[in-house]
C-alpha cells in the first residue's frame, strides 16, 4: 500500500531524530522527510532484479526497496546486524540481495557505478533496468553529464531520478544554475526526459513506469525530474538559515501523506480506523527495529580489516 510505504518512510525518520537527539545516532543523518512520494512512487516501477543506486539521503529508498527496517535501522546504530554490517552508517545502506547498491556519501558519485551496472546489463543482454537517484546538486558536478552524455552514446537501460528538492545543502538552484529546468537540459543529451511532481506519488508513479516500460524495451536512459521539498534542513547539523519559514510552511501544504490520504478518503478506501490501524502497525514495527538494534552487537575489533584487506594468499 503506497499509504503505508510512506508513512512507514516518515515516521522511521521522525524516530531517528530522537534517537540522534538521544545520541543513540551519531554522524551525519540526512532525512527525508517531505520527499516520500519520490522513492515509493518511483519504486513501484521497478522488478527485483532491478537496481537500485542511491545518495546519502538514502533512508527512504531503502525502506521503498524493501530492505528490511530492522536491518537499515540496525545500521543507523552502527551495529552488525545493520544492512551494511555496521560499517556504513546512515549515508552507506547497502543490500546487494535486493540490488540496492547504496548509499554513497559523495555528490553524484552514485552516477558513474549506476552507469556501470547498466552497461553490464545491456552487454548480458537483459532487460533490468537500473535506477539511480540524486539531487539537484549533483546535477551541477560533471559525474552527471558525463553518464548522461555516455549512457546516452551508448544507449544504456539506465533510469535517472532527479530528486530537485531546489537546495543543494544551503545553495538554491537558482543560485547554482542559470537554466533551472534541468529535464529540459538532460534532453539535450538526447534522451526522453521530463519533470513530475514529485509531492505526488501517483503522478510520480505513473511518469516512473511510462519510463522503466521504455527503458526496459530497449529506449535507452530516461530522465525524471521530481520536483519536491525536504521539509527539514539538509542534515541534523544544518541550522537552516538559508530558507525562510514561509516558504517551508507553504511546501508543507502540499504534504504527500496528506494528499495521497485525502485521495483514498474521498474514494471510500480509508477511513479513521483504517488510518489509526496504519500508524499502530508502522509504530509497532520501527519500535521492534529500535529494540533489536539496542540489542544487537557491534562488530568486534578482530574483524577490522575483514573486508578491506585480503586474506594472504587468497585468489
Amino acid at each position: 500500500m503506497l499509504l503505508r510505504q510512506m508513512l512507514l518512510i516518515r515516521r522511521f525518520e521522525e524516530r531517528c531524530v530522537e534517537l540522534y537527539s538521544a545520541a543513540k545516532i551519531r554522524g551525519f543523518v540526512h532525512l527525508y522527510i517531505g520527499e516520500e512520494a519520490v522513492a515509493v512512487g518511483v519504486g513501484q516501477s521497478l522488478r527485483e532484479e532491478d537496481a537500485v543506486v542511491s545518495t546519502y539521503r538514502e533512508h527512504g529508498h531503502a525502506l521503498a526497496r524493501g530492505v528490511p527496517t530492522q536491518a537499515v535501522m540496525a545500521e543507523m546504530f552502527g551495529k552488525a546486524t545493520g544492512c551494511s554490517r555496521g560499517r556504513g552508517g546512515s549515508m552507506h545502506l547497502f543490500d546487494a540481495g535486493r540490488r540496492f547498491y547504496g548509499g554513497n556519501a559523495i555528490v553524484a558519485g552514485g552516477l558513474p557505478l549506476a552507469a556501470g551496472l547498466a552497461l553490464a546489463d545491456r552487454m548480458r543482454g537483459t532487460e533490468r533496468v537500473t535506477c539511480c537517484f540524486f539531487g539537484d546538486g549533483a546535477y551541477a558536478e560533471g559525474e552527471f553529464h558525463e553518464t548522461a552524455n555516455l549512457a546516452a552514446l551508448w544507449q544504456l537501460p539506465l533510469l535517472l531520478v532527479c530528486e530537485n528538492n531546489l537546495y543543494a545543502m544551503g545553495t538554491s538552484l537558482a543560485r547554482e544554475h542559470a537554466q533551472t529546468n534541468l529535464a529540459m537540459r538532460a534532453a539535450s543529451y538526447g534522451m526522453p526526459a521530463w519533470t513530475v511532481d514529485g509531492m505526488d506519488v501517483l503522478a510520480v508513479e505513473a511518469a516512473a513506469r511510462r519510463a522503466a516500460e521504455s527503458v526496459r524495451a530497449g529506449g535507452g536512459p530516461h530522465f525524471l525530474e521530481a520536483r519536491t521539498y525536504r521539509f527539514r534542513a539538509h542534515s541534523m547539523y544544518d541550522p537552516d538559515r538559508y530558507r525562510n519559514k514561509d516558504e517551508i510552511a507553504q511546501w508543507k501544504t502540499r504534504d504527500p501523506l496528506d494528499g495521497l490520504e485525502g485521495i483514498l478518503r474521498t474514494a471510500g478506501a480509508v477511513d479513521d480506523g483504517v488510518i489509526k490501524r496504519l500508524e499502530e502497525d508502522v509504530t509497532t514495527e520501527i519500535d521492534t527495529a529500535v529494540r533489536a538494534a539496542e540489542a544487537a552487537p557491534y562488530e568486534p575489533v578482530t574483524d577490522l580489516l575483514r573486508f578491506v584487506t585480503s586474506t594472504p594468499g587468497s585468489a
